[in-house]
């Protein structure tokens, strides 16, 4: 293979592995607000030691930032300890989509 074929198939390649990585990344909202409700409201509700958080809680930026630090129970802990790396991008797809500054600010309900 020569030089400018095989560079050609490793930008190929490295895009197909972007769009996949793009695409797991996404999440999903209506997934995200279950594992929410399922895995983070059991501490985080008024009266519980986590105290009350809801998507209103953080703005988009924020969130993506709690989510990139991966921590939890402020910072004792990887978040990958109470959420799958599936379940933290679905959580995270509608913690930022529910935001305090995003168009569809809300609370994950009851």
């Amino acid at each position: 293979m020569t030089v400018s074929k095989w560079i050609k198939t490793a930008f190929v390649a490295a895009g197909l592995g972007a769009m996949v990585i793009a695409t797991v990344a996404a999440g999903s909202e209506t997934r995200g607000k279950y594992f929410f409700k399922k895995n983070c409201k059991t501490c985080h509700v008024a009266g519980k030691a986590g105290g009350v958080v809801t998507p209103l809680t953080k703005t988009q930026a924020q969130w993506k930032q709690y989510f990139q630090d991966g921590k939890h129970n402020k910072g004792t802990e990887q978040l990958s300890k109470i959420l799958t790396p599936d379940q933290i991008q679905d959580v995270l797809a509608f913690v930022v989509a529910h935001a305090s500054d995003s168009p569809q600010p809300e609370t994950c309900g009851g």
